[in-house]
């Protein structure tokens, strides 16, 4: 959607597959940065987003069974212009940017089409073909198609693009909890206790939380059923035990098996992934959003011009990989480095959490966590709109 709209404002033609008929599901991932609140401040829509229901997390903060706690990245420090990480459901988002670029007239977004295949002639990608409601198949011919497809892109695997694999210990299992008054708005709360790590998320109107374990444990946990799960939760997490009645059934906890990977290459010729297409990402410190926001613009920027002239070479293609590597290698480097110093231990109880080294520099020199919230934050390359998709405040 943020490429979609950023080549339209080129004056790009461009279409946007979207295979269900809303954006009402329950995504996950709904981060906004300051990386990605500075972009929607550029294309002047700074004001629409912040219309929108959201709550806003100004500091990650791990407590302790004594009280005390240590503030790991506090985004108060950071000097941009939205020193926090907004949380909105992401189906608002993307309708926000949908209506933007149905403002331009070079925009165009077609739901309930599913992609099934690429359309390829002489060796190139020349377009997608696609299935509507009626379940009719249509081709659509394109200089170049963006697979923004996820981790599991269809495009991407029938493009024959193997994505390299990095392990992984733990997979995560989302729900929510009804929000009372008194909770904590400002703080992202992990929780520690016996081998077991919680993710409090304050969100408008709810608690979104995340259980880690061990990867591969989804059948298991799923056996033990839901009076056992709500047990756990009770116990981490005390002050959610008047409430964890609420799962009524593990059909109420949803697995991801989280993966971290990423393309050696991003394209072939006439195609290029981006997202979650291009490196899946954990979710520790969600920042799969804001990479996958990072790598649109990027795209924009390099193939606008390209577009217009209607001829897209494999050294443009290759340039945005070129471009959002580094910033892709270190978080996914950093991902792996918390998950084996900090959860790993966790789960396998030989920590009660962070490393205690991490702790006492925390606590010893509180500007420290000036870093974890930066690279969280803001990222080594925050991409900025290119001047052709900037426009002024626009209100709702």
């Amino acid at each position: 959607m943020v490429l979609g709209l950023l080549l339209a404002r080129a004056g790009v033609e461009v279409t946007v597959l979207e295979k269900h008929g809303d954006f009402l599901r329950d995504f996950r991932g709904d981060t906004v940065h300051p990386s990605t609140l500075q972009l929607l401040d550029e294309l002047g829509l700074g004001g629409r987003f912040a219309d929108l229901p959201h709550s806003e997390v100004r500091e990650i903060a791990f407590p302790f069974p004594d009280g005390s706690r240590v503030v790991i990245g506090d985004l108060r420090r950071l000097k941009v212009a939205h020193p926090y990480i907004a949380m909105v459901p992401q189906w608002d988002l993307l309708t926000l940017l949908a209506e933007a670029g149905a403002e331009e007239s070079s925009f165009t977004l077609r739901m309930r089409a599913e992609v099934t295949e690429l359309v390829r002639e002489g060796g190139r990608v020349r377009g997608v073909r696609y299935r509507t409601e009626d379940g009719e198949l249509h081709d659509l011919r394109a200089d170049l198609t963006v697979a923004c497809d996820g981790r599991w892109s269809i495009a991407r695997a029938q493009a024959e693009l193997e994505p390299k694999e990095l392990p992984v210990p733990i997979d995560t299992w989302w729900f929510r909890l009804p929000r009372r008054p008194g909770d904590d708005p400002g703080a992202l709360t992990p929780v520690v206790r016996s081998r077991r790590f919680v993710l409090v998320i304050p969100r408008e109107g709810f608690l979104q939380l995340a259980y880690f374990g061990r990867k591969g444990s989804d059948a298991q946990l799923r056996e033990r059923g839901v009076e056992w799960f709500r047990r756990e939760i009770a116990a981490t997490v005390p002050w959610l035990a008047d409430r964890v009645g609420e799962l009524a059934s593990m059909d109420d906890v949803k697995h991801l098996d989280v993966r971290l990977n990423r393309l050696n290459r991003w394209h072939v010729d006439g195609l290029l992934c981006i997202g979650d297409a291009a490196h899946a990402m954990s979710p520790i410190g969600g920042v799969g959003i804001n990479l996958a926001v990072q790598d649109a613009v990027a795209a924009a920027t390099l193939l606008a011009e390209p577009l217009r002239r209607g001829a897209v070479g494999a050294d443009v293609l290759a340039g945005v990989r070129r471009r959002r590597l580094v910033p892709t290698i270190a978080v996914q480097t950093l991902q792996q480095v918390l998950h084996r110093a900090v959860l790993k231990p966790i789960i396998d109880g030989e920590r009660q959490g962070p490393p205690k080294p991490i702790v006492a520099l925390l606590s010893a020199i509180p500007a420290a966590s000036f870093v974890p919230a930066y690279l969280i934050g803001v990222g080594l390359r925050p991409e900025h709109a290119p001047e052709f998709a900037r426009r002024s405040p626009i209100r709702s």
